[in-house]
């Protein structure tokens, strides 16, 4: 199993602001990377070029999914500033482009919001929502990212893997990396796209690929798992959105994104 660590890890080139990265296949979905890890990895070099420390905001566009193997990172310095660093990184493989992102750096406390208009979504304990399954519902795929990231879902919510989808459009469940790391800015960045596609719960299930996703890291997450509660808006023209929004052990909000995916409607629809 790679850890996140090394999973994102990237190997800068002679020339400035150029890195070989290596698409680990267990971050994956069959033989597609998931788009949240996809990210992480264009933050993880752009943060190369950075003088602040943490992942604040990233939003990409999935122009075309890699394979897992080798692949060149481009990142480019867009603005230096006293709080914040801007920067623009692009993912190639076999001299394509595949994904592009713009990405803030900055600084995350460990603090108390001074006000916040959300609560933590309410969940069971833990040990009492199952584990997800690497098999997709039906077995007509096979999630290998759930062999690195531990999800468990609320029983009512995750009911489209029974046949009994809630029709609500909403998701939630604890999620925490496999092997016992705690969660940081950076694979904040991967959690908010971990859960399953919302069309699960909406009676029109299957792969939903990520066409645009931006996730904004609020602060510096507590060590243990998070609570994440993925909601839909609108769905309709073959697009459906996934709002996201994920607390820690201390309650605090952590991390939230939005995620504009394609999709398949049912031939009722």
């Amino acid at each position: 199993m790679a850890n996140f660590s090394a999973a994102t890890a990237v190997v800068p080139r002679a020339t400035a602001g150029e890195f070989d990265v290596d698409l680990d296949p267990q971050w994956a979905l069959e033989d597609k990377p998931n788009g949240g890890y996809l990210l992480a990895v264009l933050g993880r070099a752009a943060a190369a070029l950075s003088g602040h420390p943490h992942l604040t905001a990233i939003s990409g566009s999935f122009v075309q999914s890699p394979k897992p193997g080798p692949a060149v990172i481009t990142a480019e310095l867009l603005r230096a500033g006293r709080g914040a660093t801007q920067l623009r990184a692009r993912l190639t493989q076999d001299g394509l482009p595949r994904v592009e992102a713009l990405v803030t750096q900055g600084v995350l406390e460990d603090a108390e919001p001074w006000w916040s208009g959300t609560a933590p979504v309410d969940l069971p304990p833990l040990p009492d929502c199952p584990r997800s399954s690497t098999e997709a519902p039906g077995g007509a795929f096979r999630i290998h990212l759930l062999d690195v990231i531990e999800q468990r879902l609320d029983p009512v919510s995750g009911g489209f893997r029974h046949g009994e989808p809630t029709g609500r459009g909403v998701i939630t469940g604890w999620l925490r990396l496999a092997d016992g790391t705690d969660w940081d800015p950076l694979s904040l960045v991967v959690a908010v796209d971990a859960m399953p596609p919302i069309g699960y719960d909406l009676g029109a299930p299957g792969w939903a690929p990520t066409v645009q996703l931006s996730a904004y890291v609020r602060r510096l997450p507590a060590p243990g798992p998070i609570r994440i509660r993925v909601a839909a808006t609108d769905v309709g023209g073959g697009q459906i959105d996934h709002a996201v929004h994920a607390w820690d052990s201390k309650d605090r909000l952590v991390v939230q994104a939005t995620q504009i995916c394609a999709l398949r409607l049912p031939a009722s629809h």
